[in-house]
């Protein structure tokens, strides 16, 4: 009885304890994502005051220029490390209640168009930087961790594929950190190429949300262009998401072969552990909004948390942006990570520009 009693009191002062060690780094996400708010709104009063004609730069990017000077200046102390951390939470948080801005009708017709050029992309990605690998004569199992993060999703697919390969922490560093290197890079690249090109905002959206690897770059890289353009961006992205079972699956049974080893236990429950259950909740989401659960008001309540959602989000892109980290890791891995990336934001880009004259986007 004594030691029950102990318990329960050992976890009543631990779940506070956890809360509490979460609080300095969501302040933190909270206050760099409302001074790019401010920064943006500052500058857009400036100018309209003083006739100025300049590009309008989205809070989004603000928010990630102060995280990113604070992570490679100050540096991120170890207080907030475990509340920046959340900012995961909070985009897949904002992709659910996002949700509520699609009927379903819309996501099967739009999702039947990005699951289309998603499984393009996964083939052609995979074999290309598999390609890459050998010719730099990367190991098989860093070159599977580059090929599952640039052709799914970045970090997540890098993650989760780790386990079921067997790979070394060091090769998951290397591909970990070209991916968020190169992931930063695209939200430079890609919106001034969408404007380039005169790209509407449903193009913009499924380029982002096929060719940016990361799913909190490939929303920011959405959201940098318009609402419109990250709504659409969220939908390809997600769309390819739901895809990481089935290919961690296929590179476990590839490198259990390789090996001479069996995968234990039932495939189909692999695949239920690796699917990302917030693609569920977005869909769940949607059809609530589809047949009218909610009214108009609702609907804005639940956009609005999901920008407060992702205005922490875009904090957390920039606070884990570390330029000295990502030099420690070598220079290959980056090398064969930028020619891959750059070749398929090049056939993303091709494969979107080609759909757009087949289907109406």
């Amino acid at each position: 009885m004594a030691s029950s009693a102990a318990v329960l009191k050992v976890d009543a002062i631990t779940i506070p304890k956890k809360f509490l060690a979460l609080l300095p780094g969501v302040a933190l996400l909270m206050l760099v994502g409302l001074g790019g708010k401010v920064l943006e709104q500052s500058i857009t009063r400036y100018t309209k005051a003083h006739h100025l004609v300049v590009p309008n730069i989205e809070y989004v990017l603000w928010a990630i220029l102060i995280g990113t000077l604070i992570s490679n200046t100050v540096g991120v102390a170890n207080i907030f490390k475990p509340g920046v951390a959340t900012y995961e939470f909070w985009l897949k948080s904002g992709i659910v209640l996002l949700g509520a801005r699609f009927l379903l009708g819309d996501v099967v017709k739009l999702g039947a168009v990005s699951l289309t050029l998603v499984v393009i992309e996964l083939g052609l990605s995979i074999a290309f930087m598999t390609l890459l690998g050998r010719v730099f004569k990367l190991s098989p199992k860093l070159t599977g961790l580059l090929a599952v993060g640039s052709s799914i999703c970045g970090v997540s697919a890098i993650i989760a594929a780790k386990g079921a390969i067997d790979a070394d922490d060091e090769d998951a560093s290397f591909a970990i950190a070209a991916i968020l290197a190169l992931g930063a890079l695209a939200l430079f690249t890609f919106p001034p190429i969408g404007h380039w090109l005169g790209m509407s905002d449903h193009m913009y959206g499924l380029w982002a949300g096929t060719g940016v690897d990361n799913t909190a770059e490939a929303v920011a890289a959405g959201a940098m262009y318009s609402d419109a353009a990250a709504k659409i961006a969220v939908l390809a992205k997600t769309t390819r998401n739901a895809m990481i079972g089935f290919v961690v699956l296929g590179y476990a049974l590839y490198f259990a072969a390789r090996e001479g080893r069996q995968i234990a236990g039932n495939k189909a429950a692999f695949l239920w552990q690796k699917f990302p259950k917030f693609v569920l909740g977005f869909l769940l989401i949607s059809a609530f909004a589809s047949v009218g659960v909610f009214n108009k008001a609702q609907i804005g309540d639940l956009a609005n948390l999901s920008r407060w959602a992702f205005l922490l989000t875009f904090a957390g892109v920039g606070l884990r942006i570390n330029f000295r980290e990502m030099k420690r890791q070598g220079l290959r891995p980056f090398l064969v990570g930028a020619l891959g990336e750059v070749a398929i934001a090049a056939i993303t880009l091709g494969l979107v520009l080609g759909a757009s004259r087949i289907v109406k986007i």
